[in-house]
Order: structure tokens, then C-alpha cells, then sequence
């Protein structure tokens, strides 16, 4: 393949990824933004709690290096990159299903679906473990971009926690 082709056909991956990642984010936000002024504002929530507009700016940011961490492996044409990408696509699976399940399923099943979210995010917690470590072995970079990913995973799942017991 020529160079050219070479470097649309990365381009158009990395893309792909980024695109990939942020339909998730937007799925999940739909549950979120149907919900979060409605039931969610009057929960308890965690003192460390940080203002509604952290979240997005943070997701945004965080959907993006993993997108690009994916690529990276994806890139890779050599080594273990299939079971580090069928990791990196579970745990967006899982990711996918916490806010459905956490904002959505309240209204109908009360604090019930808050622990459902937090085994969830639990679940996410261990996949995008997996992932790091998946992902590090194959490219540093790409097990480093997934860290700040997994430690809001266990920030949230902090929130996802409090919730759970205090509502």
C-alpha cells in the first residue's frame, strides 16, 4: 500500500475509534440528561461530589485518549492486539450500560438500580483493568492513556457507593 493510502486508511481508523467511543458517550448520556434534573438532583450525593459540569468536560476528554489507546494497539500488527481490543470493547460495553442503569432504571426500580449500577461499575472497573494491562504490554502509550480512564472509573464507582447507601 502506498504511503499515502497508508496514512488516510490510519486516519480514517483513529476516526473510527473516536468516533466509536463518543456514540458510547453519547448513548449514555441520553439517560443521563433525561434524568439528572429530574429524581437525581434531590439524591443524596457524595460530599466530593464536583459540580454536573465536571462530568462532561471530563467524559469528553477521557472518551477521546481512549479512542486514541485503542488505535494505538489497533495499529499494531503484531502481538496479542485482538484480546487487548476484545478487552477494550467489553469494557465499553460495560460502560455503555452503567448510565441506562444507574440514571434510567431509578425511576422504576428506586435504590435497587443503584446497586445494579454499582455491580456494573464494578465489573467496568475490573474490565478496564484488564484493559490497562492488556494494552500496556502491546504500547505504553496506550496503557497510559487508559489510566486516568480507570481512576475516574473508581471515582465514580465512589459516587455510584455513596449513592447506593445513602438513598
Amino acid at each position: 500500500m502506498p504511503a499515502k493510502a497508508r496514512i488516510g486508511h490510519q486516519i480514517a481508523a483513529l476516526l473510527g475509534f473516536v468516533a466509536l467511543a463518543h456514540a458510547v458517550s453519547f448513548l449514555s448520556s441520553l439517560a443521563i440528561i433525561a434524568n439528572a434534573h429530574g429524581w437525581y438532583t434531590a439524591t443524596n450525593k457524595a460530599p466530593w461530589t464536583p459540580p454536573d459540569w465536571v462530568f462532561g468536560t471530563v467524559w469528553t476528554v477521557l472518551y477521546t485518549a481512549m479512542a486514541v489507546a485503542a488505535w494505538l494497539i489497533w495499529r499494531q500488527r503484531s502481538g496479542p492486539r485482538h484480546g487487548a481490543l476484545s478487552a477494550y470493547g467489553i469494557q465499553l460495553a460495560l460502560n455503555l450500560a452503567w448510565a441506562p442503569t444507574f440514571f434510567g432504571m431509578y425511576p422504576m426500580l428506586g435504590t435497587a438500580a443503584l446497586w445494579l449500577g454499582l455491580l456494573i461499575i464494578t465489573a467496568l472497573a475490573l474490565g478496564a483493568s484488564v484493559t490497562v494491562l492488556r494494552f500496556g504490554p502491546i504500547s505504553r502509550t496506550a496503557g497510559c492513556l487508559m489510566l486516568p480512564y480507570l481512576s475516574w472509573i473508581i471515582f465514580s464507582a465512589s459516587l455510584n457507593l455513596y449513592a447506593a447507601t445513602a438513598n
